[in-house]
């Protein structure tokens, strides 16, 4: 790997589980134009993780587009915790909006609504209200469940990707009163026109780090033709950077974007963290990892990184 200078693997702990991970790991590269941040989670085959070096490449060597807005609104994220907590997280977060994980299990109904309920309560009436199933409904189950939870929240913004599918995002669709996301049916597709052109959604989740790049989702977004929703892939700040610049490009920007999720780790590789105040994130670029900080100590998970990243590296072109 001839373009970074520099690569160092990280590992910071989650302050609670989320998305089925307790730690977050992934790389720091530094190229020609500053740092960037290769972090596909394991599972993720090489292929998949292609998209997410190149977003790294993208921000090492040519930065990004000029923004067109300086503060980007953002909404806490309540992870699939118990209401006491959920109803703690939402009221000392400063934000509007809150975008609250249910469907963790099986028979997660009760505890979903009673997450949501208190996190009504701590926004007031005026704050708005989203939850994420990441795509394990069934139709008819995902119908329920929403307007149970739509009841619980008295009223929802939206609920994001209920369903696996384009077909049964649709379907939903047309059986609910609340809007519908989509998120992986965006940035797992070969074509995101798909998500408009059938009905299956009324607002894009939008990921930059996964899609390749600013200038990739930038696409994206047009060709999908929703208002869109910017979000984090779980990065450090120096990743979450990207995100940001992807959310002040946008041509325009409707709703608040899930970019607040450094609360979800126990600390960050750098002094000056994009962190939230009063519901919004500067746009800025963070200054570099401080040495040392959260760099991984397992020398078999450093070297798996590396191996990981030598042989992605074949897939991204520039890399």
């Amino acid at each position: 790997m001839t373009l970074f200078a520099q690569s160092r693997v990280y590992s910071i702990p989650m302050r609670t589980k989320f998305r089925g991970i307790t730690v977050r790991e992934g790389m720091l590269l530094e190229g020609p134009a500053g740092w960037g941040e290769f972090c596909p989670f394991a599972e993720y085959g090489d292929a998949e993780a292609a998209s997410w070096l190149a977003t790294a490449v993208e921000q090492c060597t040519v930065g990004w587009p000029a923004p067109v807005r300086d503060r980007i609104p953002v909404n806490c994220t309540v992870p699939a915790v118990a209401a006491a907590k959920a109803h703690d997280i939402a009221a000392r977060s400063g934000c509007q909006t809150a975008k609250i994980k249910v469907a963790d299990h099986v028979d997660s109904l009760s505890e979903d609504i009673a997450r949501v309920e208190a996190v009504r309560d701590a926004l007031g009436p005026t704050g708005k209200i989203r939850v994420d199933a990441n795509a394990v409904w069934d139709v008819d189950t995902a119908v329920a469940h929403i307007r149970a939870l739509d009841k619980a929240a008295g009223g929802l913004e939206y609920v994001e990707q209920p369903c696996p599918t384009i077909d049964e995002l649709a379907l939903v669709r047309r059986r609910v009163d609340v809007r519908i996301a989509a998120d992986e049916s965006i940035r797992r597709a070969e074509d995101p026109l798909k998500v408009a052109v059938a009905g299956a959604a009324d607002i894009a989740v939008i990921k930059c780090t996964p899609l390749g790049g600013v200038r990739r989702s930038l696409e994206v977004a047009e060709a999908a033709g929703l208002p869109c929703v910017v979000s984090s892939a779980l990065e450090t700040s120096i990743g979450l950077a990207a995100q940001v610049a992807l959310a002040a490009a946008l041509p325009s920007l409707d709703f608040a974007c899930g970019l607040g999720t450094l609360s979800l780790l126990t600390g960050d590789v750098v002094d000056d963290s994009l962190v939230p105040v009063d519901g919004f994130i500067d746009v800025r670029t963070p200054g570099p990892p401080v040495p040392g900080r959260f760099d991984a100590a397992d020398p078999e998970r450093v070297a798996w990184w590396h191996a990981r990243l030598d042989r992605v590296s074949a897939l991204v072109p520039g890399a």
